[in-house]
């Protein structure tokens, strides 16, 4: 029985026979949560429930995000602030790129959408001439 073991132990197993690991969809979401962090002029927004705003609405509140893994794709939606006068494009561009970077590195998985959904354009105290 121990020399039966201790081959088994030593053969190379095929990948689709060594297990599986899924991902949990409030892991994606938490994963995007962070990388909002690492994005400029990004920040988080209120709750809303039935489109009613929930708490204050701040750049510093948790951004709202949702994820669905299925298979290997995961799908993404995020409510965020973008701080007013930053290009409202080019933040969720930036943002989206970003999502899709941490969530491939640190899952595997590919991104196939990012959807974001702006609801504030807070004001940051700069002004524009």
């Amino acid at each position: 029985m121990s020399a039966e073991l201790e081959s088994r132990a030593g053969e190379v197993v095929a990948p689709e026979h060594r297990g599986r690991t899924e991902i949990a969809d409030r892991v994606l979401a938490k994963i995007a949560a962070r990388a909002l962090s690492e994005v400029e002029d990004a920040g988080g927004a209120a709750r809303r429930v039935l489109g009613v705003r929930l708490g204050r609405d701040s750049m510093e509140s948790t951004p709202w995000v949702t994820a669905k893994v299925d298979g290997g794709l995961a799908t993404l939606r995020m409510r965020i602030s973008v701080a007013y006068p930053a290009p409202v494009r080019e933040v969720t561009r930036h943002l989206r790129e970003l999502v899709r970077t941490r969530v491939g590195e640190l899952t595997g998985l590919d991104v196939r959408e990012v959807d974001i959904d702006v609801s504030r354009l807070p004001a940051t105290g700069r002004r524009v001439r």
